[in-house]
This record gives C-alpha cells, structure tokens and sequence, in this order.
C-alpha cells in the first residue's frame, strides 16, 4: 500500500514538472504556470473522477444481482474471499473478451467485463479473470492506473494542443526544436509510465487470482482463450492506447507495430507459465 502510494505520488510529481517545463517552452514563465495549473486540475480530476471517465468512455453498463445473477454472484462470492468491500459491476458493449478495474481504493471500486469474455468463459474461467482485477483493487493499483491512464492520454496530445512553431529567430527556432523533441519523447514517456506500472504487477494480480478463484488453472485456461480473442476479434473504435494498461490482456495485440518493445503486459505464455508453477 505504502509503495503504490509513494509511486503515485512520484508519478503525479513527474507528470507536473513535464507539464510545467512543456508550458515553459511555449510560453516562458506564463506558459509554465499554465502548464502547471493543467497538470494540478488533471491530478484533482484523475483522483476524484478518473474510474467514471474510463466507465463512461467505454459505455459501461452498470448491473445489479437483478440484472445478471451470474456474474454478480462471481463478484460477490470473490469480493468475500479477498475480504474486499463489493465494487460495482459493469458490462462493457465489446465482444472482444477482456475485463478491467478501476476506481480510487477498495471502497470506490469497480469491475467490468466485456461481453464477449461472459459468453466465451466458464464460470471457473471467469473467476479466474475477476479474481485477477480484484486482485488490483486489493493491491491498489487501480488508482495509479487510472491516474496513469488520464495523464498518458494528456502527454500523447501535448503537441496538438499547443502546436509547433517555427520562425526565423534563434529563440522561435529553438522553441522549434524542443517542441519537436517533446512531441518525439512524450508519446515514448507515455508508454513507459504504463510499462512500468503495469507489467511486474500483472504477475501479482495473477497470483491473487489464483487464490481467490481457487484453482491456478482457471485462469491459466481463461487466459489462452483470452489471448486468442484479443488477436481475432477487435475492439471497436472507442478504444483508446492510452488505457491499454488497464484491461487484462492488451486490446490492442491483434494489432502489428513494435512486437514487445512497446508491450503494456508480459507476455501471455509467460504468465501461464507463472500460474504452473503455483499449480506445482
């Protein structure tokens, strides 16, 4: 707990000061107060607000025990055995198999599922996949995460925000060329926030859902149908890079770019081959 909140902080400290020197470039001290001003509201705002802007942008449909029985069941029998308060459960619209969990601490917290993962998992198979995301909300990453993820999607959208300028003089040529270096790094400096938030922490949600679902392999096999989904079916258009981290596997694998350069999540088959070993 101590050390996910310490590297909020750090991450939010860091954030503020990338903001603050971008303001600096464009608009000498006027141009870092407003920098800095951006950055406190988007800390303020990805604290408080940060899970219901994730919700609402992938349309999220909240559900009661009412609603669905099946997986409200999952949840709560999950949420007993983490002894975690009940988050509040959502479906996403998406036939992609994938689940995510947000929210500030456990007492604010939400899953959600796709779809597509309730039609194709087991009820074993899908505890296993909630038991991995309460396992997130137990070791509080999901406040980090989400952090993370409002301010990743900020950093990728610097230079369209405040442009690049170009001019004759030595001070507009060399604002030119730090503008163009920031909007060569902030995109990389986006990515790696979410690799390091993300990948040595998948392993542990993994562990935790081992334990919660009672059964190593539920996850395991949950997981290789999970990798499959995300390479053949897509995510529609309102999926967005910058909550990639969030999600248990990557929505976006089943696209081509970097190979692992760039990868948000370890690998699949070196997961399965974690969850065997616990199975040993």
């Amino acid at each position: 707990m101590l050390s996910n909140n310490f590297k909020t902080g750090l991450l939010i400290f860091l954030l503020i000061w990338l903001f603050t020197e971008v303001g600096r470039m464009f608009g000498n001290e006027q141009g870092a107060l407003i920098g800095f001003g951006v950055a406190a509201v988007l800390s303020l705002y990805s604290y408080w607000f940060s899970d219901k802007m994730v919700i609402k942008a992938y349309k999220c449909k909240e559900v009661k025990e009412k609603d669905n029985p099946r997986l409200y069941k999952i949840v709560r029998e999950l949420a007993e055995r983490a002894e975690l308060p009940m988050p509040r459960v959502y479906i996403v619209p998406e036939q992609q198999p994938n689940a995510f969990a947000t929210g500030r601490n456990p007492k604010h917290a939400a899953v959600a599922c796709t779809e597509g993962l309730l039609d194709m998992m087991t009820d074993d198979e899908l505890r296993g996949v909630l038991g991995h995301e309460l396992g997130h909300i137990q070791h509080r990453d999901i406040l980090i995460s989400t952090i993370a993820a409002v301010f990743a999607g900020a950093i990728t959208n610097i230079i369209r925000m405040f442009g690049v300028r170009t001019g004759r003089n030595n001070q507009q040529c060399r604002v030119s060329k730090l503008a163009l270096l920031v909007s060569v790094l902030a995109p990389i400096a986006a990515v790696i926030i979410q690799m390091t938030i993300s990948r040595r922490r998948e392993y542990m949600a993994d562990e935790a859902g081992a334990k919660f679902s009672g059964n190593p392999q539920y996850l395991m096999s949950a997981l290789q149908k999970l990798e499959n989904g995300s390479k053949t079916i897509p995510f529609n258009n309102t999926a967005r890079p910058a909550t990639e981290h969030m999600f248990i596997v990557n929505p976006f694998s089943g696209l081509r770019g970097l190979g692992n350069l760039f990868r948000t999540h370890p690998k699949t088959e070196d997961r399965i081959k974690a969850l065997a070993k616990l199975c040993r």
